[in-house]
């Protein structure tokens, strides 16, 4: 079959975008709830198989004085909503194993697509996406929201301008300690039947490296002038969590003595084909403090947000910038996006902008024809290295091949 890429992708423009929502825990009930504060978008129809997630976003809906829409709660209720002529977007917030099968009937169906991170958990369900977008001509975009961070996009702007010079490396992470989550009653902040827990009972690498790895592929121009090529990943060993259980439940316990096959802490490096280097970090079981890194080094420049926000550039001297100097610095290369949508989501006092701004720009490039911000191909590079992880793990942190989605384009 001859594949025909779907780089810049533009579709027809849509005055309305009609939206319906598959999956309603806690992403998906705070982006059905931001999707009340924009403009030119219509909620059609939502999908949860809790019934109570259901009732919940009938009552958010009253709340806003909305229409009723089209509610699915059984078995098979999403390819009933997916199946739907009035609808545009199906926006997926379920958990991670079923982000790829809904997404691709979607566009089967002639919709477009945006689904939560990771967009998909192996490498064949990557391809999988790629070729239902290139077949389809839909967009498949994943929801992966750290990208529109206020510091990583002055990070971007600056990368965009020269001022870091040639960029040599970078890090990212996400490092949240959410042990308690692990063993929490889903009304309390834990997962709907221990998705997560049984994940990383079966499996090792980083399966959630998307947050860390977005902003820096955006930074690298990755598979748009350079691509990743190959990765070497390592895990340490997995006492954590059952160290956690441990001091809930007792120390002999079922919840303690549970073996995990997840790593506490996994470090993956990945080389792109121009020789830029990138390390990922995946630390959920661990107290340490929260942190995405977002660190960058260039020829003239260096920044990071964790631990501490720092500037450091060779025009300015070998100090980093601090106090007045850094606001100052930020404030001359703030992002459009920041300056004009982030401060529209705090006028209407959204609790977390860079959200905001990504479905702002989501509706924004449908609603006008415009390509997306992140097109199929982020979704499958940046999710790839899930499973791509674990094979290094595996074979003792051997170099493996990341693919290249865009079968050459990327040139």
């Amino acid at each position: 079959m001859k594949h025909q890429n779907v780089l810049n992708l533009t579709c027809p423009p849509l005055p309305v975008v009609r939206i319906g929502f598959v999956g309603l825990g806690n992403r998906g009930m705070l982006a059905l709830e931001r999707y009340m504060h924009l403009e030119g978008v219509e909620v059609k129809a939502v999908c949860d198989l809790r019934k109570q997630n259901i009732e919940r976003a009938s009552v958010l809906l009253r709340r806003f004085d909305y229409p009723a829409v089209t509610e699915y709660s059984e078995e098979g209720g999403w390819q009933q909503l997916c199946g739907r002529a009035d609808i545009d977007l199906v926006y997926i917030c379920t958990d991670w194993l079923t982000h790829t099968d809904i997404a691709v009937y979607a566009m089967q169906q002639g919709h477009h697509a945006a689904l939560e991170v990771p967009a998909a958990m192996s490498v064949t369900d990557c391809w999988r996406l790629v070729d239902t977008a290139e077949q389809t001509r839909r967009h498949c975009m994943m929801l992966e929201n750290c990208c529109y961070d206020a510091f990583a996009l002055t990070t971007l702007n600056m990368v965009q301008q020269g001022v870091l010079g040639d960029i040599l490396h970078a890090e990212g992470a996400y490092i949240h300690d959410l042990r308690r989550h692990y063993f929490a009653d889903e009304s309390e902040g834990g997962y709907h039947n221990n998705w997560m827990k049984l994940y990383s009972q079966e499996h090792t690498g980083n399966p959630y490296p998307t947050h860390g790895l977005g902003p820096i592929c955006q930074w690298m121009n990755i598979h748009r002038g350079d691509r990743m090529e190959y990765l070497v990943s390592m895990s340490s060993c997995q006492a954590g969590l059952s160290a956690y259980a441990g001091r809930i439940f007792g120390e002999h316990s079922a919840e303690a003595v549970q073996p995990y096959l997840m790593g506490d802490v996994n470090t993956t490096l990945i080389r792109t084909v121009k020789g830029r280097t990138i390390m990922l970090q995946y630390d959920v079981s661990t107290p340490r403090p929260y942190s995405r890194h977002q660190t960058i080094c260039g020829t003239r420049g260096f920044m990071q947000k964790y631990p501490a926000p720092c500037i450091l550039l060779d025009e300015y001297g070998k100090e980093p910038l601090s106090g007045e100097a850094f606001e100052r610095t930020m404030e001359h290369y703030k992002h459009p996006f920041t300056a004009t949508i982030g401060e529209e989501a705090k006028r209407k006092e959204m609790p977390n902008e860079m959200n905001y701004i990504m479905d702002y720009r989501l509706v924004h490039c449908l609603r006008n024809g415009l390509p997306l911000d992140q097109d199929v191909y982020d979704a499958a590079e940046w999710s790839c290295i899930t499973e791509l992880s674990e094979l290094s793990v595996r074979q003792g942190s051997v170099p493996v091949e990341i693919p290249d989605f865009t079968r050459g384009a990327w040139e």
